[in-house]
């Protein structure tokens, strides 16, 4: 594996701390190094400081990157996609910016459940393929570590195929079995029956995570607890889809079970917050969500002010957020969700990287962390937030290793 040093740097910017999350006042602390350079070995991060920090004496056989007029932040971690599916739904799109709801579209047989059909139809190697490139296009907005959801198949064969295929991409598999209710069961209780008795077991070995859509109309939060329970049993980590469009006891559930997150947050008032706030459980924001389906979004300034662990996300999914860049996420976190730049590149970073229990291995840039790297061709780290939909992101390092430059405009 080659070493790797990236030299004179506009800037470096990391979280502050050795490890695990940020929350309240501290939910700001990055830290600035001017005319940096970062020094890798072995697919990790060596040693972070100024220039005139590095050693001259370095061994030979290191690969160098000239960082002049470039700023590094961590890689970006999505700890919340649906990447693994077949199939569009731009006709949904089109309907939708007609009027249709998303509740409308669902209850006339589209939305999930439309998705459901074309992910079926596709083989296991067909939706690798579709992962993966998938991944090429998260990679190239920055982001390192993606988290990937099944629940696009609500049978055993593809769900299980789903986590496969988001493993085989590189990607961190969770169980979304209970997404929703399949045609061919009647009723959420039979089909959870079926989930825990043929799913579960051979999906506890692929999969690091459970989720569920605790919302009226798919699982409510008696369902929701047989279903997690169990999973927690199977030795699964617990997510739940929650408060999306009505408050039906996401929230409580998630803090009740001692969940890793509850994601989405749109319908959370101001004692859900506060529920939430005074656990240890991560609200995840999906802002691009809530734009793409015109809803409220998620209350992330009363969150983080009241002390809640916060993460952001893109939701990337084929019907209610076909985003695959969190530095526009980043963006709507600033200009939205009212977050300071600070808070935003936590969040999606080292944050993110504890929802996914890896907040001790990704997510900062400082000795011992995997140096994943991403290079933003900006005078300020800051422009990954500020430059709304820009092409800002100039390298991708995982592991060390170039994964994506950005060819140079020709002037």
């Amino acid at each position: 594996m080659t070493d790797l040093l990236i030299r004179d740097l506009a800037q470096v910017a990391t979280p502050a701390g050795a490890a695990g999350p940020l929350r309240g006042p501290g939910l700001r602390g990055v830290v600035v190094i001017e005319d940096a350079y970062i020094l890798c070995r072995d697919g990790r991060v060596e040693s972070v400081g100024r220039m005139g920090e590095l050693t001259s004496d370095l061994a030979g056989g290191i690969q160098e990157i000239d960082g002049r007029g470039l700023c590094a932040i961590p890689g970006l971690v999505d700890c919340h996609t649906h990447a693994c599916f077949a199939g569009d739904r731009v006709n949904e799109f089109s309907l939708r910016a007609g009027g249709a709801s998303y509740e409308e579209l669902h209850a006339a047989g589209g939305g999930i459940l439309s998705t459901v059909r074309a992910t079926r139809a596709a083989e296991e190697e067909e939706l690798t393929r579709i992962t993966v490139r998938h991944r090429g296009w998260m990679r190239a907005h920055g982001t390192t570590t993606f988290e990937g959801k099944s629940g696009y198949g609500l049978d055993r064969d593809t769900e299980l195929s789903q986590l496969r295929a988001v493993r085989a991409a590189g990607g961190v598999p969770t169980w979304l079995g209970a997404h929703t209710v399949p045609p061919e069961f009647d009723g959420a209780d039979a089909y959870v029956d079926f989930l825990l008795a043929e799913v579960l077991p051979q999906a506890a070995t692929i999969a690091e995570a459970a989720d569920v859509f605790l919302e009226r109309g798919s699982f409510d939060a008696a369902q929701s607890r047989r279903y997690l329970r169990a999973c927690a049993e199977a030795g699964l980590a617990l997510r739940l889809h929650g408060d999306q469009f009505t408050e039906s006891g996401a929230i409580e559930l998630a803090v009740e079970l001692e969940a890793r997150s509850v994601d989405h947050l749109e319908a959370t008032g101001l004692e859900g917050v506060a529920i939430l706030a005074a656990s240890d459980v991560t609200g995840v924001l999906l802002p691009a969500s809530a734009l793409f389906l015109g809803r409220p979004m998620p209350p992330a300034r009363a969150l983080a002010d009241a002390g809640g662990l916060i993460a952001l996300a893109t939701d990337f999914n084929p019907g209610s957020a076909f985003c695959d860049s969190l530095p526009f996420v980043l963006s709507l976190a600033c200009t939205q969700l009212h977050l300071a730049p600070e808070e935003a590149l936590v969040a999606a970073t080292a944050n993110a990287a504890h929802v996914l229990d890896r907040s001790g291995s990704i997510g900062r840039l400082r000795a011992g962390f995997a140096a994943d790297i991403v290079l933003l061709e900006a005078p300020d780290w800051r422009h990954v937030a500020y430059h709304l939909a820009g092409d800002v992101v100039h390298t991708v390092i995982e592991g060390g290793a170039v994964v994506f430059r950005r060819t140079a405009y020709s002037v």
